[in-house]
């Protein structure tokens, strides 16, 4: 596992690309429904993190972090697939699955 101070750390850079994605979200007009629920999610896992860090339970950790990586990866699917979306919300949404597979991966 790794060292409580690296997890705080990565899980707030998670917490803000969570955060520019929804903010990405909120200024699209013609968003998939799909995309939307799946960063609507996402930002409620991120609102989460606090309340898992303070129960210092390793295993409710990686949970989240593997249940916001396929919601990520789900997200980065749609943004993929040729819709017109905007270069800022195709960003963040890169953004965010990268931050989200770096840490599972050094979770793991």
């Amino acid at each position: 596992m790794l060292p409580e101070q690296e997890i705080r750390s990565r899980l707030s850079s998670l917490q803000l690309a969570v955060g520019h994605a929804a903010q990405a979200l909120s200024a699209e007009r013609h968003l998939p429904g799909e995309l939307r629920e799946y960063i609507q999610r996402l930002d409620h896992h991120s609102d989460r993190i606090t309340e898992i860090l303070a129960l210092r339970d390793p295993r409710r950790i990686v949970k989240l972090v593997d249940d916001m990586e396929l919601l990520g990866a789900r997200a980065r699917r749609v943004c993929a697939s040729g819709l017109p979306l905007s270069g800022q919300m195709k960003s963040a949404v890169n953004h965010m699955y990268n931050e989200l597979v770096e840490f599972k991966q050094r979770l793991h």
